[in-house]
């Protein structure tokens, strides 16, 4: 690599996290000019002189980068982060196409394993025997610790049906598990019937057309009926903020369901202004600990307005919006925005939404969740 073309990745690394620090005395009052950012960056600066100057060979400008706006972006929270081309272009895809899967949902933190959260029912990973807790350490040879979740969950979608190996950490061992993609669902929802209810809506991913889609082919079904409508969240952890007001509006009208925040305290209020074409049927909602992000909206607005009774588990709460910045090589940077808020004021950012009705780590199957309906019924 030139001297010139070196001066500019390691300036470029230095401008990033300078601007960082800088953006963080700005926004975060009682931050003097003399404080613990300003030798930070003056390590940091002797770091990456010494790495001119010792460092025995020329460092790949693409790893050093990729690296650095990883460790620059990924800490800041559980769902912002860093993506390549690769996956930035597979981030773009989800809104409109549906990926080759596997049937798994992983939760991660910087800086830890991805862990198994959610797993779809007689997916390719269930067959395989991958069980929830599960913690992988590489993912198709790629080391999971510097990723972010969301880079972690896309690494395991393609677009066409080929396997992709995980590496799992089992007990005192590692075993390298080879998994095929498969389409696992055409569309965004299934509906079926079950006995004493008016049947399962089981939401897959919360992107359009989704709602409009249950608007045409299943409002007409459940508009006359009386008795309790199942919905199922379980393993809904895509989707836009947008799509989940619409599916929230089909139970319940209100001029204020919520809000999001930003930086600063400025409020966007949300509301449901349509007529709610499913207001006087009662509802039942199943979580797990991969109902995520628009999923959740929907659970804790419908039980915060006493539509719904929840069973299952708490789920993460990860309800935010955020901005995908795509960048000049391809890459992209995911950042949240903006927090939620239910109308009470309750913040439910990493508090996340506590059931009516826990269930038990031992009994994940829809039996289970349909057994523990049935006992609530009586009461609703």
């Amino acid at each position: 690599m030139a001297k010139k073309q070196r001066r500019i990745l390691l300036l470029t690394v230095l401008f990033a996290v300078s601007l960082f620090f800088l953006i963080e005395k700005e926004f975060l009052p009682g931050i003097s000019t003399k404080n613990p950012s300003d030798k930070s960056l003056e390590i940091l600066g002797y770091v990456i002189s010494r790495i001119k100057l010792d460092y025995h060979k020329e460092p790949d400008p693409a790893k050093t980068m990729e690296g650095a706006l990883k460790g620059l972006v990924g800490p800041l929270d559980i769902i912002s982060g860093y993506l390549d081309s690769e996956n930035a272009v597979k981030f773009i895809q989800q809104r409109k196409t549906v990926q080759k899967d596997i049937g798994i949902v992983l939760y991660k933190k910087f800086g830890t394993f991805p862990q198994v959260i959610g797993i779809r029912e007689n997916s390719p990973a269930e067959k395989q025997g991958i069980k929830i807790g599960e913690l992988i350490s590489a993912l198709d040879g790629k080391p999971t610790l510097a990723m972010s979740m969301t880079e972690a969950n896309l690494l395991l979608k393609d677009s066409e049906e080929r396997p992709v190996e995980l590496k799992m950490l089992r007990s005192d061992k590692t075993e390298k598990v080879s998994i095929e993609r498969k389409l696992l669902f055409e569309e965004p929802f299934s509906y079926s019937p079950a006995k004493d209810t008016s049947g399962i809506l089981k939401i897959y991913r919360l992107y359009p057309p989704c709602v409009t889609k249950i608007k045409k082919d299943i409002l007409p079904r459940l508009k006359p009926q009386k008795k309790a409508l199942i919905l199922d969240l379980r393993n809904c952890y895509e989707g836009g903020i947008g799509e989940a007001v619409k599916l929230i509006n089909l139970f319940i009208q209100s001029e204020n369901i919520g809000y999001f925040e930003k930086k600063g305290g400025t409020k966007e209020v949300i509301s449901c202004p349509e007529e709610a074409d499913l207001e006087r049927l009662p509802l039942v909602i199943w979580t797990n600990r991969a109902t995520i992000g628009p999923a959740e909206a929907v659970a804790a607005v419908l039980k915060e307005f006493k539509k719904a009774k929840i069973i299952g588990f708490q789920t993460p709460g990860l309800i935010a919006k955020q901005k995908f910045l795509l960048l000049e090589d391809g890459s992209g940077l995911l950042l949240t925005s903006e927090i939620f808020f239910l109308t009470s004021g309750k913040e439910l950012w990493l508090k996340g939404i506590k059931p009516d009705i826990l269930i038990q780590k031992e009994h994940l199957g829809q039996s289970s969740y349909l057994k523990n309906t049935y006992e609530l019924l009586p009461k609703m």
